[in-house]
């Protein structure tokens, strides 16, 4: 198996983690003490209160950023890798407060980015594959093709060539964190990932599925069903921000063509399961309507009600 022809001296890579709060529970709390027993642990807190980390309960040495508002995922995410990065670590696992990482997780992503450095294959991004059983069981990668999703089966012992990965569970390979750039600030929340992983790629540098490293990951509220396909749910405000940054994106030369025409075809589906089957119809069709004119517009950034 591939991650068995790594060798002893790629356990040498230095990992720490990015744990991005908003308004955490206690189960969110103690994930991340347990994952500081493991690993070096940054916790940004992107929640409106401003709590001390004793106060709401992780342990001394995580290293705790409150923002004392919700500065956006994008941001958050960039705060904690800087913070790595000043301590000198080569890599950094990203995971939102509600990710359970499993040991192998965290040693097998590092293991491919440290075999790739020593080879110097630029792999800037792993990331395993997701299994979420109230929609699908475990999610294939997808590669984009023209007016479609190419979705690939999370199968074999080789690594596969992606076009994007969720952020939750991935790991960066910070030796191009510079060259590549930060997450981008403006788009807050919903495609950050996405727009990372398409500048990294067109920078030259992989995007790595590792098929035999598995994370449990519910996206979305409950879901709702669609001629037998279940679809994640979200309210109002996240599903503004979802068409404002799919419709910004389009804009963009930098973006593939074959993503947009991909998304050209998603876009009256997600109009139709988003806004007209949840409860509050009307809202959600409101707010998917004020993201797609605020898209058009090139207004990013948080949401702010005019």
């Amino acid at each position: 198996m591939y991650g068995e022809q790594l060798t002893e001296d790629a356990g040498a890579l230095r990992t720490g983690a990015v744990v991005v709060f908003y308004n955490p529970d206690s189960n969110c709390v103690e994930r991340a003490n347990r994952l500081a027993l493991v690993m070096h642990c940054v916790v940004v807190d992107n929640s409106n209160s401003c709590l001390s980390a004793s106060e709401l309960g992780l342990v001394a040495w995580i290293e705790y950023r409150p923002n004392g508002e919700n500065l956006g995922v994008a941001t958050a995410i960039n705060q904690g890798v800087e913070a790595l990065l000043r301590g000198g670590f080569d890599a950094a696992m990203i995971f939102d407060q509600d990710s359970e990482p499993s040991e192998s997780l965290l040693t097998r992503l590092p293991l491919v980015i440290a075999r790739a450095n020593q080879t110097g294959d630029p792999v800037a991004l792993t990331g395993p594959a997701y299994d979420d059983q109230r929609l699908r069981g475990v999610a294939p990668f997808v590669r984009f093709q023209w007016w479609r999703f190419e979705r690939i089966d999370p199968s074999g012992n080789q690594p596969i060539d992606v076009d994007f990965l969720i952020s939750s569970g991935s790991c960066i390979n910070l030796r191009y964190w510079s060259n590549i750039g930060p997450m981008e600030d403006a788009l807050f929340i919903d495609f950050v990932d996405l727009e990372w992983c398409v500048r990294a790629k067109r920078n030259g540098y992989r995007v790595l599925g590792v098929p035999w490293v598995r994370m449990r990951h519910e996206l979305g509220g409950d879901p709702v069903r669609v001629l037998g396909r279940s679809y994640p749910m979200h309210g109002p405000l996240r599903h503004y921000y979802q068409f404002r940054n799919v419709v910004a994106l389009m804009k963009r030369r930098s973006m593939p063509l074959t993503w947009k025409s991909a998304e050209l075809v998603k876009l009256p589906v997600r109009l139709v399961i988003y806004c007209l089957l949840p409860d509050k119809r009307w809202e959600h069709l409101v707010m998917a309507w004020r993201g797609i004119r605020d898209g058009l517009c090139g207004r990013l950034g948080p949401y702010r009600p005019r």
